[in-house]
């Protein structure tokens, strides 16, 4: 994203409001919002389906298959952006967050409904303030996003240990860890976004495929946020 950012701005360095500044804006959060949603309702119908659970989870390589289809789809859209058009990279935005949805159709299975809506508040309020912050914050925010980026690898690498080691004490450090890094995360890309979307001169397809690279950034915030919290907040099904 910072590549963008430079790419964007004018001859004299600085990053001036435009006309297309609010209108992208609102297109990278009903972009995101548009992805939680798809998200939801394809993990919910799937977690309903007892056929569609089947053939998710009645074949160990099918979830490898839909991990690595997740992998691909994001490292394709933010390595490609540059070469793709924009109805391209929506749409491939729209399955990644299907495929996401049916990843996560396990959390209905070991969750409660309540815990899970209870969860979903949570973050929502965390992420909306953080991201609130990241927009009107004058500080630059760069050094905490290094640090951020650094302790997700971190936390990656102990989560991999820990599913051989089966610590419990372990796990909780690493969810506090989880959540600590990916607060800090939505204020630094909720800023990157803004930096870009004010350097953007019009409203066109080069611009908006930025409001689609800012909204998969959000939304993978909001669904790991998500995911650390609901270790804490989710009630397991009896």
């Amino acid at each position: 994203m910072d590549n963008y950012v430079k790419n964007y701005q004018d001859m004299s360095g600085e990053m001036a409001t435009t006309t297309a500044f609010a209108s992208l804006m609102r297109k990278v959060y009903l972009w995101m919002a548009s992805a939680l949603a798809v998200s939801g309702l394809a993990a919910y119908y799937v977690a309903t389906s007892p056929q569609l659970l089947m053939a998710v989870y009645g074949n160990s390589w099918m979830m490898w298959v839909l991990i690595i289809l997740e992998l691909g789809l994001v490292i394709g859209l933010t390595a490609a952006i540059r070469k793709l058009s924009f109805p391209v990279a929506a749409l491939m935005f729209l399955v990644y967050s299907i495929v996401n949805g049916v990843v996560l159709s396990s959390v209905f299975l070991a969750y409660t409904m309540s815990s899970i809506a209870t969860t979903f508040f949570v973050t929502a309020g965390t992420f909306g303030v953080m991201a609130v912050i990241g927009s009107v914050t004058k500080k630059d925010l760069t050094r905490i996003g290094s640090f951020a980026l650094m302790g997700l690898i971190g936390i990656i690498i102990a989560s991999v240990i820990n599913l051989f080691v089966g610590n419990g004490i372990a796990d909780i450090v690493i969810s506090i860890i989880g959540i600590i890094i990916f607060i800090g995360l939505t204020a630094y890309d909720a800023q990157k976004i803004k930096q870009m979307m004010m350097a953007a001169e019009d409203v066109n397809d080069e611009t908006q495929k930025l409001a689609v690279i800012g909204a998969l950034s959000l939304y993978l915030d909001f669904i790991n946020l998500f995911l650390y919290l609901l270790r804490f907040f989710g009630r397991g099904r009896s």
